[in-house]
């Protein structure tokens, strides 16, 4: 999932995973999250392991979440900031 596009080739890619977390930052994801696309099993975003990279390092695009779940997203990664 990337967050964010910044200036030049760099990406905020954000970390999803299927595995079942018990983690406080983790955002669920199902199949009425997406606007297009859709992964296999329900997932979860997680705000709390982001990082930047390459755009050349990112190869193709499954899905995109619905614009309501990335600010979801958006605002758990604020939250932590915060904190």
């Amino acid at each position: 999932m990337v967050i964010a596009e910044l200036v030049g080739d760099a990406l905020i890619p954000c970390q999803i995973t299927s595995q079942q977390l018990k983690d406080r930052y983790a955002v669920s994801i199902d199949k009425g999250d997406f606007e297009t696309g859709i992964l296999r099993q329900g997932s979860n975003v997680r705000p709390n392991r982001i990082f930047t990279a390459g755009r050349h390092i990112i190869m193709y695009a499954i899905s995109h979440l619905k614009y309501s779940k990335v600010n979801e997203v958006i605002q758990r990664i604020v939250d932590i900031l915060q904190q």
